[in-house]
């Protein structure tokens, strides 16, 4: 099944064939792709000591088995071939805690689709208000989408300083 946005119009490449719930067994790909958008699609906005800081090596893929079995929506874009090409999760309070996507298809409308899906299933189950900690480069993406920053949050990660956003958008 072919994935096109409800405007028809898809600028997706490389091309998105299906937006599913994320699996156990995809653990694996997802840390990889975690590590490599931040220490690619990051580093542009942050400095090399932040970005290590950030990810000094992909994480243990068990982290994302217990997210994608812990309840909340977790969300994979994959191609023709099977691969992830984005993913995002959604918390039952609204949180919206990862929306990454690969470094080759940044830029591309992917992690946009996961969002719209994320949305979606957020006004499904009667949540009204959205809210993300956002990098630099993510910041821009949530703004687009109507998020608006509440405030900027200064933090240490492995003793270096490092920010983020906290943003949040009201959907109902």
């Amino acid at each position: 099944m072919i994935v096109e946005p409800a405007n028809g119009r898809s600028s997706c490449w490389p091309r998105v064939t299906e937006i599913r719930a994320g699996r156990p067994e995809d653990a694996d790909e997802l840390s990889r792709l975690f590590h490599a958008s931040v220490r690619e699609i990051a580093s542009r906005h942050y400095s090399d000591a932040q970005v290590q800081a950030w990810s000094p090596t992909p994480p243990d893929p068990e982290r994302f088995v217990k997210r994608i079995t812990d309840g909340r929506t977790f969300l994979v874009a994959t191609d023709a071939g099977g691969s992830i090409l984005a993913y995002g999760d959604l918390e039952s309070d609204g949180h919206i805690d990862h929306l990454y996507c690969r470094p080759d298809a940044a830029g591309t409308g992917v992690a946009a689709l996961v969002y719209g899906r994320l949305e979606h299933a957020a006004r499904q189950a009667g949540i009204d208000r959205l809210f993300v900690e956002a990098s630099e480069p993510a910041s821009r993406f949530f703004a687009k989408r109507g998020f608006r920053i509440v405030e900027r949050n200064d933090f240490e990660l492995a003793g270096v300083p490092i920010h983020n956003f906290r943003m949040e958008k009201l959907i109902a």
